[in-house]
């Protein structure tokens, strides 16, 4: 089934997909669409908006999605073992017991994203900017983490044991109970020190300069 261009909002789709088949939309409308529990292995969506649209429970294994986005799209309890999401914007997108083994993302705007309670082994980010996202819970333990924006997210509970920052931003990140054993942080702006940052970068590296204002934050001089 190849979709182009085609307004799609507001629909119903579940009864239209054929299991088995691969389905290709293109520059479609999918607003506020009807795709729960829908059959979407394998799927492409190039440049499609996706506000809204409904993919709870929906199997999205190895299903690619390119350009486009929306706000408050909804994958909740879907199977997204294997996506690709590169260069779409998934802000306020909601991943809520979603199964998150190997998919990737690269290139997103996941501001306000919702990942806590997703299942899995872990998944890839590159480059995507989760600013206040909620991330609690989440595994990154061995993960290569580049140029990702971790500003005012919740990152309560996530697993970054020996993972590798390069380029990434944590200012006011939340990090209770998170942890950091064996992560390199040297490429992370840390932000403003609090004592919660403290306890969970303990057993991690960081460089002089980071712990030099470590030190000035505690009312310590370094020369």
């Amino acid at each position: 089934m190849n979709v182009d261009g085609e307004d799609l909002s507001r629909q119903s789709l579940t009864e239209r997909l054929t299991p088995g088949e691969t389905h290709v939309f293109r520059e479609c409308d999918l607003s506020g669409a009807d795709l729960w529990g829908a059959s979407l292995a394998g799927a492409r969506f190039e440049s499609c908006v996706l506000d809204g649209t409904d993919f709870r429970k929906a199997d999205l294994d190895g299903a690619v999605f390119t350009g486009g986005g929306g706000l408050g799209t909804v994958f909740t309890d879907a199977d997204l073992l294997d996506a690709a999401f590169t260069d779409v914007d998934l802000s306020s997108a909601r991943y809520g017991g979603a199964l998150l083994t190997d998919a990737s993302f690269t290139g997103c705007r996941m501001i306000g994203t919702s990942l806590t309670s997703s299942r899995g082994t872990g998944f890839t980010l590159a480059s995507c900017n989760l600013m206040m996202a909620n991330v609690g819970g989440c595994s990154f333990r061995g993960r290569v983490l580049e140029s990702i924006r971790f500003d005012e997210a919740d990152l309560s509970g996530c697993d970054f044991t020996e993972a590798v920052f390069s380029d990434c931003r944590l200012i006011g990140a939340k990090v209770l109970r998170a942890v950091f054993t064996g992560a390199d942080l040297r490429g992370a702006d840390l932000g403003e020190p609090d004592d919660a940052k403290l306890r969970a970068f303990a057993g991690a590296t960081i460089n002089q300069t980071q712990a030099a204002a470590l030190l000035q934050a505690r009312g310590l001089s370094v020369v």
